[in-house]
């Protein structure tokens, strides 16, 4: 199977790049450059980028820090040819820009997946520019269906809001579930019995989610008994609408700060 996949070449091997490096290993061959990073086993370590054992077919996975791009990124150039594909993993850095310092016309993919993509159940947002072959996408497309789910977008501004739900989305149900925990302690409830009880919620709540096909109004009225306890917590929730306000406001932070970096020099 890894002989009829477009090996691989992660550039920047930190938490996401690390991550994502590791999920890819057992499906197609990856090459590892970061001089700066242990690398994951099972990746071909290379040390420089001209390295002649880099293939003529090769996805380049840039998933370093975007200020140290801006510094170095024209290094990069060297890896541009006819059947090769770059996809930044960087926020903040419009496909232009990527261009103008990569190579003008050599085909390009933003991509924002998140940190479930660690366990390969990740969301990945992408949009491609319009040098690349479909063929070309087909791949990007395996790599990142190895590693979770992932949707192309038509428009480069819908990676902004796709970074706000999607890419910052699970430090928010984490933020949610700690404020459960805590609010369980107040009520008078062990700490270690409340995490459990919150945990193991959120796990489950995701897996019903996942399983039946079914709106997730739906899924919410099932949990709910008129005049129940379930009913009194939500009414709080709805009140003014204050958990749509907060959480829109949420979105719109996130959505206006990934626009904020990409407009950054």
């Amino acid at each position: 199977m890894k002989n009829d996949l477009w090996p691989v070449l992660m550039v920047g091997c930190g938490r996401m790049g690390g991550s994502i490096a590791a999920a890819l290993t057992s499906h197609r061959q990856v090459f590892a450059y970061d001089p700066k990073s242990d690398l994951p086993s099972d990746t071909v370590h290379v040390t420089s980028l001209d390295d002649r054992r880099l293939p003529q077919k090769l996805i380049i996975v840039l998933a370093i820090k975007p200020q140290i791009f801006a510094k170095i990124g024209q290094d990069f150039s060297i890896l541009a040819g006819p059947d090769r594909v770059f996809v930044s993993v960087m926020a903040g850095i419009a496909l232009k820009d990527l261009e103008n310092t990569l190579s003008v016309g050599v085909p390009i993919v933003r991509a924002m997946p998140n940190t479930p993509a660690s366990i390969r159940f990740g969301m990945t947002a992408a949009i491609a520019s319009s040098s690349i072959l479909p063929v070309q996408q087909e791949e990007v497309t395996k790599v990142f269906e190895t590693i979770g789910e992932l949707i192309w977008l038509d428009k480069e501004s819908d990676l902004d809001i796709a970074t706000a739900l999607s890419g910052s989305g699970p430090a928010y149900f984490f933020r949610f579930a700690e404020a459960m925990i805590e609010a369980g302690l107040e009520q008078g409830i062990d700490k270690a019995i409340a995490t459990k009880l919150v945990r193991q919620t959120m796990i489950g709540a995701a897996r019903l989610v996942e399983t039946a096909n079914i709106p997730l109004d739906v899924h919410r009225q099932q949990v709910t008994s008129p005049g129940g306890t379930t009913a009194a917590g939500l009414d709080v929730l709805n009140d003014r609408s204050s958990i749509d306000l907060l959480l829109g406001k949420v979105v719109e932070a996130a959505a206006q700060r990934s626009r904020q970096l990409s407009m950054m020099d």
